[in-house]
């Protein structure tokens, strides 16, 4: 028995597959099944210790990337992708397996195409409340299709093919930390805690806007700050030259990325929560059942973000403030507004439990276990 994982190189497509991965093992596990192998094809692994930890072999196939706008490099990333269809068609017919499940994104294309020549089912799962091309084209001849946001259904032909399940989130960070989460931190129970996370890379305008904040911010609030990788060693020289002085520096962590148990302490014990509004951010904060508010990058740059935004805001759970208005002073006062008023935060709250999926995976595993059951036969 054997499955594939396919999807475009970004923590969105490849966590929600981990998540799914981790259920997939422990449905085997349960019910006795013989252990399936399981493959991720993309054009990087990623993170190779995510794959080791799920027993999930990387087989690497090259894809190019089709931008929405103008670019030289659209011509060159497009022969890119038609040169990784003989390998895709070659990696596939040697693994052959009884599922392809896609994510989407342009790593995905040429896997799915192979699957489509070779006859393999495939099972589409897109993320955003706008599908992306690819699985938009898959899900065309794609066997079963499930999407993260309810609105997502009315763009694909086959309707009846498709199925309103939530974005797949991981098992380790399901859950928050609720118990120590403010004295792994060295934080007071007694001071209302801001998260601020901007995915794995940071988000530049929200760091910026927070820096000219901070100071204000901290003469009420705990801060726990993922700035980014990149910008870490930077950012925070100019943190501690803002903070010189100040009397509340105790009151700041800043991480350039957080680990598992950081991530659930730091949900444990946050009281809202600012992020980017990727999928999986979103349906992670739900999860959390925290109030939020989110920042979508510009339509611009992402047309996914400010739709997935807005779709999470109808359930109540999250303010949206647009990039181009998210300024030092609209931060404070939006921080002071909601954090002030235990009736728009109980109102939160019931909004973000609302809107999360945290059976998601296990609704995704189970589906495919069940396809690779009837294949088998």
């Amino acid at each position: 028995m054997k499955i594939v994982f396919t999807g475009g190189g970004s923590g969105g497509h490849f966590f929600p597959i981990i998540a799914v991965a981790e259920e997939i093992n422990d449905i085997v596990e349960k019910k006795n099944l013989i252990k399936p192998e399981l493959y991720y094809i993309s054009n990087s692994p990623y993170d190779e210790l995510s794959l080791y930890k799920n027993n999930i072999q990387y087989k690497h196939v090259a894809a190019g990337k089709l931008r929405r706008y103008f670019s030289l490099t659209n011509v060159t990333d497009l022969l890119k992708t038609l040169f990784a269809l003989p390998r895709a068609l070659h990696v596939l017919f040697n693994i052959f397996p009884d599922v392809v499940f896609s994510k989407g994104g342009y790593a995905s294309v040429p896997v799915v195409f192979a699957a489509r020549i070779l006859r393999i089912p495939v099972f589409v799962h897109d993320s955003d409340a706008i599908p992306g091309r690819a699985n938009l084209w898959a899900g065309k001849f794609a066997k079963r299709i499930a999407v993260s946001y309810p609105e997502s259904v009315e763009f694909f032909q086959h309707k009846d093919r498709v199925a309103y399940v939530g974005n797949p989130t991981r098992a380790e960070v399901r859950i928050p930390s609720t118990q120590g989460s403010h004295d792994y931190f060295n934080f007071s129970s007694e001071i209302p805690t801001i998260f601020i996370v901007g995915g794995s890379q940071g988000a530049e305008h929200i760091n910026s806007t927070l820096h000219s904040a901070l100071a204000s911010l901290l003469e009420k609030y705990q801060i726990i700050h993922q700035i980014g990788k990149e910008n870490f060693e930077a950012y925070k020289d100019l943190v501690s030259v803002e903070l010189r002085g100040h009397e509340h520096t105790d009151r700041y962590r800043a991480f350039p990325f957080l680990n598992e148990i950081e991530l659930r302490n730091a949900a444990g014990c946050a009281d809202l929560i600012i992020s980017r509004a990727g999928s999986g951010s979103i349906f992670e904060i739900a999860c959390w059942g925290r109030p939020s508010i989110l920042v979508p990058i510009p339509e611009e740059v992402s047309r996914d973000q400010r739709r997935n935004a807005y779709a999470y805001a109808r359930s109540g759970a999250t303010e949206v403030i647009e990039q181009e208005n998210f300024t030092q002073h609209v931060l404070v006062a939006e921080v002071d507004r909601i954090l002030s008023n235990p009736d728009l935060l109980a109102k939160m709250k019931a909004g973000a439990k609302s809107f999360a999926r945290p059976e998601a995976a296990h609704i995704l595993a189970e589906e495919l276990v069940k396809m690779m059951l009837e294949h088998e036969k």
